[in-house]
């Protein structure tokens, strides 16, 4: 069992070969806001110091320490932060067929975002001190299950389909025929036969996130596993239409908090 580590500090990332591909951050006084965005994962944050914002639905939830603040896989949020206020954390990026195998082959949905639980607060903060140390051993996973479990049966609701209900059926073929690099607004617009502008809101409605956003956060989750195949930053860039490597890098740390390099570089 392996554990890699990339350094870009305060931040650290992590991925690890258990848990179907879990991954994980730990940031320290952080105040840098994300936009609007989705994960494919459940984000299971431990919050260890300040208050974690989250702005869902229009509504802010604020987590404060001592909290655990979930985000269910595809759901649309934003991070907005206050510069002269920081906030230190750890995430545990978890697959939704983990958490499904965890919670006994159920799917499973988090209405409650912020939760105070003292034990399972301790229990993941535990795990989490395992990764930030680099001890992941044999039976980690199992006992991380069991962690995983116990979440789910306190504090999920079962869901027959997590898919993201906002992408409506009339978007489907859309999205998925769109070329990630040449997408065009006014193209796009006239296909549904309205002006750019009213495009934008419907497009918005439909999916939490502008054309802009929207596209430019699949081409970072496209380029990730273009990072973890070994490819050149410009390289990346250059296929997935920025203007060049530091353009790429901006968008990637803007979304993810972490830098390309950091991302893919193992310890």
């Amino acid at each position: 069992m392996s554990i890699w580590a990339t350094n870009a500090m305060p931040s650290k990332y992590y991925k690890l070969n258990i848990g179907e591909g879990l991954e994980a951050l730990s940031v320290k006084n952080y105040n840098s806001s994300f936009p609007s965005h989705f994960h494919p994962t459940y984000n299971i944050t431990l919050i260890y110091y300040g208050a974690f914002n989250t702005r869902l639905d229009d509504n802010l939830l604020v987590a404060p320490s001592g909290t655990i603040l979930i985000t269910n896989p595809q759901e649309i949020h934003s991070n907005p932060f206050d510069r002269n206020e920081s906030v230190s954390f750890f995430t545990f990026y978890v697959s939704q067929d983990f958490l499904e195998y965890c919670n006994q082959s159920r799917s499973i949905f988090f209405n409650q975002k912020v939760i105070y639980d003292q034990e399972l607060f301790a229990d993941l903060h535990q795990f989490a001190n395992v990764i930030d140390q680099a001890h992941v051993l044999p039976d980690y996973e199992e006992g991380l299950r069991q962690v995983l479990s116990q979440l789910a049966m306190r504090h999920g609701d079962e869901m027959a389909d997590l898919q993201d209900t906002r992408i409506k059926s009339l978007f489907d073929e859309f999205l998925a025929e769109q070329n990630l690099k040449k997408f065009s607004l006014e193209e796009a617009a006239s296909r549904f036969g309205i002006d750019k502008f009213k495009f934008i809101r419907l497009f918005k409605l439909q999916t939490g996130l502008t054309p802009n956003n929207y596209f430019i956060l699949q081409r970072i989750e496209k380029s990730k596993s273009m990072l973890k195949q070994g490819n050149e930053l410009l390289s990346i860039a250059i296929e997935l239409g920025f203007y060049d490597a530091a353009h790429y890098c901006n968008y990637f740390k803007k979304f993810t908090g972490i830098s390309p390099i950091a991302y893919s570089t193992n310890r």
